[in-house]
């Protein structure tokens, strides 16, 4: 039996998803839908008083928590999945959610994405096969840092797919949504 090529194997995976599903349901997305909020009440991406933004959360979490916007979960994938983990496992690793800024436009969140994406990708393909079986450390959370690389690798993609998934709901929504069908018209 050979040894698994798990960066080859991992990335197949999220690679195969962003290029068939996930980055080709993201072309034309603009800020008034980006924003969108189907119900009330409903977490976003909001501005700062410096400008910069934030998202909307509360820990614990509200029973049942709120529906999130485009904005949101986008954000979160680029914040949270993967920006934070290029930090602390291929780069810096200062970055908190406290510092981290969520982005404030879709075309900020496509750039990032696509950025976020590249960079977690290329880190994932830098690691040696035997590196996915090491555990992830101090670059992550207590309920992570004894877990294998692999296996916070697979719930990177499995975030991504998710989040990802949810925002192509959205869009499908919004677009079927009576107030912007009349706007189409």
């Amino acid at each position: 039996m050979t040894a698994l090529d798990w960066p080859a194997e991992v990335l197949a995976q999220l690679e195969f998803y962003w290029d068939a599903s996930l980055r080709p349901r993201l072309d034309g997305l603009g800020d008034d839908e980006f924003f969108w909020e189907p119900v009330e009440p409903c977490w976003s991406v909001r501005p700062r008083p410096d400008g910069t933004f934030v998202a909307d959360w509360s820990w614990p979490e509200p029973d049942p928590p709120p529906v999130t916007t485009i904005a949101w979960r986008l954000g979160h994938i680029i914040v949270g999945v993967l920006e934070l983990r290029v930090d602390h496992h291929f780069g810096k690793g200062d970055m908190t959610f406290a510092d981290a800024h969520w982005p404030g436009s879709a075309e900020e969140a496509l750039t990032r994405l696509e950025e976020a994406y590249r960079a977690w990708c290329a880190g994932v393909r830098s690691k040696a096969p035997d590196d996915f079986a090491a555990p992830v450390g101090a670059a992550e959370p207590e309920q992570w840092s004894d877990l294998p690389f692999a296996v916070l690798a697979l719930h990177v993609n499995r975030e991504v797919m998710h989040h990802g998934a949810e925002v192509a709901l959205l869009r499908d929504l919004y677009r079927a949504h009576p107030a912007h069908i009349r706007d189409a018209v």
